[in-house]
């Protein structure tokens, strides 16, 4: 049975050194890796037929075990400076190892000796000499001598080879550590079941720190050893807890009951526990910072721009680095950072495949012409990782630099890195939607002016066409020349500011706050709504009474605005009965210009008013129900808020739009 899990043990080992040579030939550790399990798994097979062999055979078998061990250290030599000196330099790295290789084989040259172990002795009472005991204790300082040059080597070490030093050290370590423990106890204490404990240890061991150090997942090793740490942790304490919980309660209650609330409490207790290690030992606390500052983020800002420029602050903060990129792009291009790629690039097309990608992973992982291609991106962007983020309409590929501290990217911060960039992506969905959609709105309003602007435009055409049919009688006549004259440069200067007006609202626009005075723009605006309201038989009613006017806004945002708003109250009061008005009005509020506009409709109904200003939201029969929504995101943008009033009987809609009086930052 002993002989068996030594036998699966051995073939576990062949089985994780031919999986970490074929992930990539080509990689100088992971030809070691595959020359030490070969070696591990020579020393497993040898240590089988020591526990299972009795007599003289078995310890020679134990001889033989004990010599093959013996080469180990120097093969953990060779791990480590494939890590730090590469593949290329194994010639001087053999011509180095030499000393090791001498050390090795005087500990060997001991295991065939009387000194060693006393011939006639049995499996079951060994007669270990004082050469077993030099053994051990030489081969433990040859331990402590290749960990002591290990831990000088990972101070002058960065990046990736710093990492993969210290898992080489922890795992490597506590392997032979576990296994030189359980010679010892063995022959103190006489036990022989402790030494078939051995395969246990090497096999976890080993293939822990062989798939940390070849998957494409980078592992921090001081953060394993903490998460190790806060396990056992949290098992004894929980395990204590549970124990006498039981104990006290067994006395009080029924067996089953006793057994039902101890549960609850140990799990209850578990939970707390757990979170409060998280707490102390301070897992990831960027990543909980950049999460919260990210949803802050997506709260506060609905333009594109200064989305991507909040967001590029808060990967540079992450990541501890002065360097990020963001692309996103929605129609066959993405762009951002000075960075312009096609869609269907091979960088586009490997990202989506991987998901995310950073230079560690991609020296780890089988080269491919496609991968070589990304890994020069990373090089020439100076990045230290790349995450994919893909909506229903919008790729985003999130980058962060390389870390001032120089540490490659773990997978845990690649995790994140990932949630990051799909809040990244649903927030800059979202604002490029609500983009479209003010300019649908945009052009919607357009479309209704249309029909005002041409009864507008009409009149001075009129009036123009008279005085030209007049003029052949009435040329010699200076009063009507001048008259004629005065009059058609008044009505051209109406028409070409009612279509500049028109033009002004048709055009896209990034809008940009700035100081403003507010009552010539809520003017013209009037004036553009007033034709197509006198048509409906509606009164528009203009207070604006405040003084100073002077507001932080867009002119054009908040000529959009009212016109939404005054549109949104004629169709409201169209189809009345009775006196039908829609009034503007200004009044001076602290710290801002409050506008208000009213109707004498018949009001908000209830049940849409908590949902008013969401996108979607209507109760005329023609729209989206977007236009409330787009003015909303359109005033969170410029630092203004709008609100309506409550219901109240006999009044209509009130809509109140504050403005501020000072520049403010985004």
């Amino acid at each position: 049975m002993h002989f068996d899990l030594t036998v699966w043990a051995a073939l576990t080992a062949i089985g994780v050194g031919f999986a970490a040579f074929w992930s990539n030939p080509k990689r100088g550790i992971n030809q070691v890796f595959l020359t030490l399990s070969l070696h591990t798994a020579l020393w497993l097979f040898c240590l089988g037929n020591a526990l299972g062999v009795s007599g003289p055979s078995g310890q020679t078998w134990l001889r033989i075990t004990s010599a093959v061990g013996a080469f180990i250290p120097l093969h953990m030599w060779f791990t480590k400076e494939s890590i730090t000196r590469g593949a290329e330099r194994f010639r001087t790295t053999v011509w180095r190892s030499l000393p090791w290789f001498f050390v090795c084989l005087v500990f060997a040259a001991l295991t065939p000796t009387e000194w060693f172990v006393a011939t006639g002795s049995s499996r079951e009472a060994h007669g270990f000499g004082w050469g077993y005991y030099a053994y051990m204790l030489g081969v433990i300082g040859v331990y402590i001598a290749l960990c002591q040059q290990t831990i000088m080597q990972i101070r002058r070490q960065s990046g990736g080879n710093r990492l993969e030093l210290q898992i080489v050290l922890i795992g490597g370590s506590t392997a032979a550590g576990t296994i030189l423990l359980l010679m010892g106890l063995r022959a103190l204490l006489a036990e022989p079941w402790l030494i078939r404990l051995q395969p246990v240890s090497v096999i976890v061991f080993y293939t822990g720190t062989v798939v940390a150090m070849t998957t494409s997942r980078i592992f921090d090793a001081r953060q394993i050893l903490l998460l190790a740490l806060e396990k056992i942790m949290l098992i004894g304490v929980v395990a204590v807890v549970a124990y006498g919980t039981d104990a006290v309660l067994i006395t009080l209650l029924p067996e089953t009951f006793a057994f039902v609330a101890t549960t609850a409490i140990a799990l209850w207790f578990a939970v707390t526990l757990n979170g409060w290690l998280d707490r102390v030992l301070k897992f990831y606390p960027q990543a909980t910072a950049a999460r919260q500052a990210a949803f802050a983020v997506s709260r506060r800002e609905t333009r594109v721009e200064s989305l991507e420029k909040a967001f590029l602050e808060i990967f540079k903060g992450w990541g501890q680095t002065d360097h990020a990129l963001l692309v996103s792009g929605t129609k066959g291009v993405l762009r951002g950072g000075g960075v312009e790629l096609p869609e269907d690039c091979t960088i586009a097309k490997s990202l989506r495949q991987l998901r995310w990608a950073t230079p560690e992973r991609l020296a780890r992982e089988r080269p491919t012409p496609e991968r070589a291609v990304l890994a020069k991106f990373l090089a020439d962007q100076k990045l230290g990782a790349i995450v994919v983020g893909e909506g229903p309409t919008l790729t985003v590929l999130v980058g962060v630099g390389v870390a001032a501290s120089r540490r490659p990217f773990t997978f845990p911060q690649v995790t994140q890195l990932l949630e990051l960039a799909s809040i990244v992506e649903s927030a800059l969905e979202r604002a490029h939607f609500s983009v479209k959609a003010q300019r649908a709105e945009q052009l919607a309003t357009v479309g209704v002016l249309g029909a005002s602007l041409a009864h507008e435009i009409r009149n001075p055409l009129v009036t123009i066409k008279t005085f030209v049919q007049l003029l052949p009688k009435h040329h010699q006549d200076p009063v009507f020349r001048e008259k004629f004259f005065h009059l058609i440069g008044e009505e051209v200067t109406r028409i070409d500011r009612l279509t500049e007006q028109l033009l002004d609202m048709a055009a896209p626009r990034t809008y940009s706050a700035q100081m403003t005075d507010l009552h010539p723009v809520l003017g013209a605006s009037i004036e553009l709504v007033a034709a197509k309201a006198a048509d409906k038989r509606i009164r528009v009613i203009s207070d604006l009474r405040a003084n100073p006017d002077r507001v932080c806004t867009d002119a054009t945002a908040a000529k959009q605005v009212l016109l939404n708003l005054c549109f949104n109250a004629i169709q409201a009061v169209e189809n009345r009965e009775g006196e039908r008005w829609v009034k503007v009005a200004t009044q001076n509020v602290p710290n801002g210009l409050e506008m208000t506009v009213e109707d004498s409709g018949p009001g908000i109904a209830p049940e849409i008013r908590p949902r008013l200003f969401e996108p979607f939201q209507s109760t005329k029969s023609t729209g989206f129900g977007l236009g409330l929504a787009i003015c909303s995101d359109i005033l969170a943008g410029l630092n203004a808020t709008i609100t309506v009033d409550p219901p109240a009987p006999g009044r209509g809609a009130t809509f109140r739009v504050t403005f501020p009086c000072q520049p403010f930052s985004s």
